[in-house]
């Protein structure tokens, strides 16, 4: 049977890939997205998806993007809070406030208006499954990246206590730990992070290999295969839990 599947940031990067996996599976999916071309694009490639331009820590926007979903299919079946931002680098006497807000809001705000409308309507059906994309950084921190940890951590705890507060009604919780995914998003926070720590990227790059046991980086296939196991009958009894896919990440200090 179609599973009715709800991607936030679903455009690109990971999102992006999440969404092609599940209609691989062929469920149906709703995407949202910030980046209006990338929407385009994504309704171009995929006329049969629900996609739309919402920002994921606007209430308004997300309460018409997900009033369409609603109004549409009349549930969720599987709810993907991935939404999120790398935030600004640097220590943390170096920050700036706004940037520290924004980077909380894209990731844990963003998770929250996703997953309260995902808790309420899965309660009301008795069944569904919710996956959130927090990071190893919200497991092990991160130097020159406090924002971006902090929010991360609180996603662990948000995953955690919806598992309890949703168990009893059928309702799966869990969360997937992405470890250093290759991409434009990394290549991004490679260089961010060269420069606030005043060395080159390719130390930068050759850390990342070194803090991992398996040395090397994971893909976002990698991580598709985790969140749609994840959502699927041979997880049935998996919920509250954080499934790092990070070739297991020893360090992420420098």
């Amino acid at each position: 049977m179609s599973r009715r599947v709800v991607i936030t940031a679903g455009a690109a990067g990971i999102g992006l890939v999440l969404a092609e996996r599940f209609m691989g599976l062929g469920d149906r999916v709703a995407i949202c997205d910030v980046d209006p071309d990338a929407v385009e694009a994504f309704r171009t490639a995929y006329p049969n998806a629900i996609a739309q331009v919402a920002d994921v820590t606007s209430e308004a926007e997300m309460a018409v993007f997900l009033g369409d979903v609603e109004a549409t299919w009349s549930g969720a079946d599987v709810v993907c809070a991935n939404a999120g931002t790398g935030g600004p680098a640097g220590r943390i006497e170096e920050l700036d406030y706004n940037a520290w807000q924004g980077c909380i809001a894209a990731n844990l705000h963003g998770a929250f208006l996703t997953c309260r409308w995902a808790a309420r309507v899965m309660r009301a059906q008795g069944s569904g499954a919710i996956i959130l994309t927090t990071s190893t950084a919200g497991i092990a921190g991160y130097p020159l990246r406090s924002p971006y940890a902090a929010a991360k951590w609180a996603l662990v705890g948000l995953t955690k206590t919806l598992a309890m507060e949703l168990g009893p009604v059928g309702v799966r919780v869990n969360a997937v730990a992405p470890g250093a995914v290759e991409g434009e998003r990394m290549d991004r926070v490679v260089a961010m992070e060269a420069k606030a720590g005043g060395v080159s990227e390719a130390e930068v790059r050759d850390a990342y290999v070194k803090g991992v046991s398996l040395r090397a980086w994971v893909s976002a296939s990698d991580i598709a295969d985790m969140v749609a196991f994840l959502a699927s009958p041979q997880a049935s009894k998996i919920s509250g839990q954080v499934m790092a896919v990070d070739g297991h990440t020893e360090t992420l200090a420098p």
